[in-house]
């Protein structure tokens, strides 16, 4: 089965629906890939600060379950997403290749917990496609574009739209922030 014909993870909150918006198709240039399960998502490298291996955060109470808690790097708190929660992935063990991919989002400091990190990319335009529309009622408007790099195809998303739905409460849309 490819990518595009895997029940992919879409369990999300209609932010970018309720935005009125959905993100605009990615732009050419670096990302950083990571895995979810059989599936290889893609970030814009501006967004990362660090790469950290996984400690066991400290949780918050009435928390939503995607937030595993928070951590302390540096003198900041740092709140901690579990990314295959929040996109609705079976659960896995942790192991020696999780990872906490450490981003600025909304001017604030976030941890998304992925399965492993697998490499920076270069992409071109014309190596990224619309994302294809499905009719479902779960929420993709995160997904900016699919790539084709050889053999792999990369989900390219938005994590801005990601993170600041509602029902994560850890940033302001953007449009709170002027």
């Amino acid at each position: 089965m490819d990518a595009l014909n895997t029940p992919t993870p879409a369990a999300l909150s209609p932010s970018a629906v309720a935005r009125g918006k959905a993100p605009a198709l990615a732009n050419a240039g670096e990302f950083l890939s990571f895995r979810l399960g059989a599936e290889e998502y893609g970030i814009d490298i501006l967004r990362v600060q660090e790469i950290r291996s996984y400690e066991e955060p400290t949780r918050i109470a009435n928390a939503p379950e995607s937030i595993k808690g928070v951590v302390n790097l540096r003198g900041v708190i740092v709140p901690v997403v579990d990314m295959r929660i929040k996109l609705g992935c079976a659960k896995v063990e942790y192991n020696a290749l999780t990872v906490v991919i450490v981003l600025s989002v909304h001017n604030r400091v976030v941890g998304l917990v992925v399965d492993s990190v697998s490499d920076v990319i270069r992409l071109g335009q014309e190596h990224i496609k619309a994302a294809p529309q499905i009719n479902t009622t779960l929420d993709a408007g995160f997904i900016t574009g699919i790539a084709s790099v050889g053999e792999r195809m990369l989900i390219l998303a938005d994590i801005e739209a990601l993170l600041g739905s509602s029902d994560m409460g850890l940033v302001a849309p953007a449009e709170t922030l002027q």
